[in-house]
């Protein structure tokens, strides 16, 4: 069993009520991963996915190893049939079969380029392991997916749920560097799997995402119009899809302010983190009371240790 995509999960109903159980007795597991081995691989800095998916493993009384590829180890090539005399040291059939004889299950975490859309879209890094690995691969976030995150986000939803349907809005903002789109991908595609919820996007004309994801979501391009009643806004910056990875709007008329928030029907805030502050959403919002972000960040450590156990109680 891999865990790759939101579309690995065959009933996000069943796994939020899972999770949150695993949350009431984190400890109850700890038996299962005992000699079992999770190897977390890293080409991108992070700090709550390394951490929760550690807490998580721990958990569950794995032993993890952890390696950094952006200081430590070879630089890998992922192109079958190259011919190995520039800067790549050692070939992904290689790497991935060997940590396979390290780890009982192989968790990845790699961004996308933002320079090749062909590239990122085929999933370079996370598709060569997926090949060459022997053992269960666990997405800690890739070039187009991040379902660990979404997984802890419908978990965040569920645990604040209202009494009436609630209306979720998943809002783009403004930042100054160009961010992939992994987050919101994953997130429109657990909120897809939604059936008690009603979902918009907004976001300025140009920056949807791809559509084959999107597929019939509602996107809105009016933002305060997207936000009236709404009962969750998910604030997060991705980099246009169409020119790809360029920034072709910086308007600050897009960052989450509390003027903005007054047009919900007293929604709850959420992001991802890091945030930054007053540039996507301003302090008075990420710091008020309906501001649910920290309760995102500590169920990640709940939808990794679901994942890590369904593996695990698969694995011989």
């Amino acid at each position: 069993m891999n865990f790759t995509s939101i579309q690995n999960i065959d009933s996000l109903e069943k796994w939020v009520k899972q999770a949150i159980k695993i949350k009431q007795n984190p400890l109850k597991n700890k038996k299962l991963g005992n000699d079992k081995t999770l190897g977390m691989l890293f080409f991108n800095s992070s700090l709550r996915t390394r951490l929760s998916t550690q807490k998580a493993a721990l958990n569950l009384g794995m032993n993890v190893m952890v390696m950094n590829f952006t200081s430590e180890g070879w630089t890998l090539e992922f192109e079958d049939g190259a011919i190995m005399n520039q800067g790549a040291s050692e070939h992904i059939k290689e790497a991935a079969e060997v940590v396979s004889q390290y780890c009982d299950i192989i968790a990845i975490r790699a961004f996308a380029g933002l320079l090749d859309k062909e590239k990122d879209n085929a999933e370079t890094v996370m598709s060569g392991f997926m090949k060459y690995a022997t053992v269960p691969i666990v997405n800690m976030e890739s070039a187009t997916g991040h379902p660990l995150q979404s997984l802890a986000d419908a978990i965040t939803m569920e645990e604040n749920k209202t009494n009436h349907r609630p209306k979720v809005v998943l809002s783009w903002a403004p930042h100054p560097r160009a961010l992939p789109q992994a987050v919101p991908n994953s997130f429109v595609e657990m909120m897809q799997l939604q059936t008690e919820m009603d979902f918009v996007i907004t976001h300025p004309e140009g920056y949807e995402l791809n559509p084959e994801i999107t597929k019939d979501s509602i996107i809105e391009y009016d933002q305060d119009k997207a936000f009236a009643n709404a009962d969750f806004i998910y604030a997060k910056n991705w980099s246009n899809y169409k020119e790809y990875g360029k920034i072709t709007n910086s308007d600050p008329n897009w960052t989450i302010t509390a003027d903005k928030m007054k047009l919900t029907n007293n929604a709850k805030f959420m992001h991802c983190l890091p945030v930054r502050r007053n540039v996507i959403v301003t302090d008075e919002v990420i710091d008020g009371e309906n501001s649910i972000v920290m309760e995102q960040a500590n169920n990640r450590t709940y939808s990794a240790q679901l994942v890590l156990q369904k593996i695990l109680e698969n694995v011989k």
